[in-house]
């Protein structure tokens, strides 16, 4: 039974990111925190909110016009809950605002590096401004004086835009009043300043400044009475309607060029803007004032991250370098060692505890080996540099059947992997674009090897990306394995990926859109059953996110039967934890750290069974429903309790940087008088 807006027992989906994102910017706030992470943390908090604005603000906004008295299952219409996101996000920005400029710059300062000031700029350095002013800004800039014969010009998404205030009157007679100018995205926001110049060893001029010190230039004869930094930020969701294209990359490029001029939905200014040029803005893009955002420093505040590679490794987290355990650290990617290793017995990575070159060598391995004779793939992210992309090239020029799943409507990435796309094809590999309405987000890899005169699958699984810088940043479990029944799966789903037909029945994976749904709800209920029955019952889950309601409803009823659940979710929570008569027995915690809590991990005691289960898949509507998702169970025994350890000991002992989740969706940080204990730093130095 689903929750009634008469009885909101689940949390807003939007103000839960906030919160997540608040747990992040605490991150920056801590003054533990080596000091280029906490700026790296404040920029990653306004790199989320960019993304938060463009598809959840901008689907509350469609919620909004489409059905403006609807109550959501968070007991909110759509514009109660937009206008409570509204708040949250000022204050969050706010607070953003007020550590970056009154603790994180003056802290970095003092150590030498700087966003110097034009008011504080010496002669010397003036002057060396205005020649690189002259010299590489001002030729790409084309200033736009607005009148009836020039119109506010097209705002692209983000992009670093200038509203100038004139008087006087230009070589035509006509009297100037508001100038816009535009900032080319090939001009660098982030500009070095020679050490001797800047007088400190990491100096940098934002963009913003020289053009706000030098635009005078641009309107000789006029006065300039002020300049302000702005942008804009736009619905960025595509759609495409899957009953009208014949030709999914052809539809998807079409689609891309236009995301980038969608409806605003956030108008972020220079604090000291005038009134009357911010009502101005508003007006043009059709806002309002609760969605404009007053900043002090950079609009685009995470363009700082570059200061973050100035070579202070003593301002950065300690250098941390994945081994690659055995038997991979002598088997390389010699392949009869390699695919020995993995017929010998399953093997488990945990990223980035544990190097991900394991998973690149199996590739190289299934690339060069003679005896392979074919790859079969899924890519959602991978990169613009990507070795494995270059491997699966390689593979196919080889004369290799490679079948490649690429995922086109990877949000963001969608570029990336089109271009991919066509290099493959180029090369005769076979490029399937999945289901169309249906992601393709599961995370497999399968190898066909002749052996003796047979052919003998190895897979691998994962719970995260084939991409290896996230690899290096996200916490994701992966399994090599020669299982045959886990390989004949893979090779089920792949075909129902790339050809058509009813589906199969599959022996050891769950499949979204088709059994991992009811399959959970399942195991959960099989907990009640136990409990009621007067047994152990115990739930555990690990995911970036929490909002699908039966789901929660079930886990609900479970804490009423009197199962004890944890839950570790990262990010977004629609779960109330700990409400008397309602969830007594549930406990949500959220990791945040150094690296990205990422893995999706689900236990069961069942009757002392211990279903241990790893993913690609959230528990979120999207992915039971509308993407193709796998579920995977580790059956070794040794490996299982090393899954149960890493995703779930562990972090419930954690007391550094786990946050426990209140009935009302606020967090409190986990204090504990017990001995300190960190889970990345835990985990890092078991495994690494």
């Amino acid at each position: 039974m689903l929750p009634t807006s008469s009885d909101p027992s689940l949390l807003n989906r939007e103000l839960s990111l906030l919160k997540f994102n608040e747990r992040v910017l605490a991150m920056a706030e801590n003054p533990d925190t080596p000091l280029l992470e906490r700026l790296r943390y404040l920029c990653i908090v306004s790199s989320n909110l960019d993304e938060f604005f463009e598809i959840r603000i901008s689907s509350l906004k469609e919620q909004q016009r489409q059905s403006p008295g609807l109550v959501g299952a968070d007991g909110y219409t759509p514009g109660e809950a937009f206008k409570r996101v509204q708040q949250a996000a000022h204050e969050l920005i706010d607070r953003q605002n007020e550590l970056l400029t009154r603790q994180v710059m003056p802290s970095l300062k003092a150590e030498g590096i700087a966003l110097l000031d034009p008011a504080n700029w010496t002669e010397e350095l003036s002057e060396w401004a205005r020649a690189g002013f002259y010299r590489d800004v001002m030729p790409m800039l084309t200033p736009i004086g607005l009148d009836p014969a020039h119109p506010f010009p097209r705002v692209y998404n983000k992009s670093l835009n200038f509203i100038v205030a004139l008087s006087g009157q230009d070589a035509f007679g006509r009297s100037a009043s508001i100038a816009i100018v535009q900032a080319p995205r090939a001009l660098p926001r982030v500009i070095k300043v020679p050490a001797e110049i800047a007088g400190i060893p990491h100096g940098y001029i934002l963009l913003s400044a020289l053009i706000g010190m030098f635009v005078g230039e641009l309107f000789p004869g006029l006065e300039v009475k002020g300049v302000y930094q702005w942008r804009v930020t736009r619905n960025s969701d595509l759609f495409v309607d899957e009953e009208e294209i014949t030709n999914l990359r052809q539809a998807l490029q079409g689609e891309l060029s236009q995301r980038n001029f969608g409806a605003a939905v956030r108008l972020e200014i220079d604090y000291s803007m005038p009134v009357e040029l911010e009502t101005f803005l508003q007006k043009e893009f059709l806002l309002q004032p609760q969605d404009t955002y007053r900043v002090k420093g950079p609009v685009n505040l995470s363009r700082l991250m570059q200061l973050c590679n100035v070579g202070r490794p003593d301002l950065l987290f300690p250098d941390h370098r994945p081994k690659t355990p055995p038997p991979f650290d002598t088997a390389g990617d010699d392949p009869e060692e390699l695919f020995a290793a993995i017929a010998q017995a399953d093997r488990l990575l945990h990223h980035p505890y544990q190097s991900f070159q394991p998973v690149l060598n199996f590739l190289t391995a299934a690339a060069v080996d003679p005896s392979v004779v074919a790859i079969k793939q899924t890519i959602y992210r991978t990169g613009e540099d990507s070795e494995l992309m270059r491997l699966l090239l390689a593979a196919a020029k080889a004369g290799k059947e490679v079948t490649v799943v690429v995922e086109l409507m990877a949000r963001f990435d969608e570029q990336t992997n089109i271009n991919w796309a066509a290099k493959l094809e180029e090369v005769g590999a076979h490029v399937s674009y999945g289901v169309v309405g249906h992601k393709t987000h599961a995370k497999m890899a399968l190898v066909l090897r002749r052996e003796k005169g047979h052919i003998r699958r190895y897979g691998h699984l994962g719970t995260g990306n084939y991409h290896p810088r996230t690899a290096k940043l996200y916490t994701d479990f992966g399994l090599l394995t020669a299982d045959q029944k886990l390989c004949e799966d893979m090779d089920k789903v792949f075909s129902l990926l790339t050809g058509l037909g009813a589906r199969r029945p599959l022996k050891l994976l769950l499949q979204s859109p088709f059994t991992l749904h009811e399959t959970m709800v399942a195991m959960i209920r099989n907990e009640v059953v136990n409990a009621k029955a007067g047994k152990k019952a115990r739930i555990m889950a690990k995911m970036n996110s929490l909002l699908e309601p039966i789901i929660i409803d079930a886990l609900y009823k479970a804490s009423q039967a009197g199962v004890k659940v944890d839950l570790i979710v990262r990010g977004a929570c629609a779960l109330r934890a700990g409400v008397p008569g309602l969830s007594d027995n549930i406990r949500v915690r959220s990791i945040v750290g150094r690296f990205l809590e990422h893995s999706r991990v689900f236990y069961f005691y069942n009757d002392g069974a211990e279903n241990v289960y790893l993913s690609s898949a959230d528990w979120m509507d999207r992915n039971f429903f509308r993407r193709v998702e796998v579920g995977f169970p580790v059956l070794d025994k040794a490996l299982k309790k090393r899954v149960i350890n890493e995703a779930f000991t562990y972090a419930l002992r954690d007391n550094q940087l786990a946050w426990r989740a209140l009935p009302n969706g606020d967090y409190v940080k986990v204090k504990s008088r017990a001995r300190p204990f960190n889970l990345h730093r835990y985990l890092a130095e078991q495994l690494s």
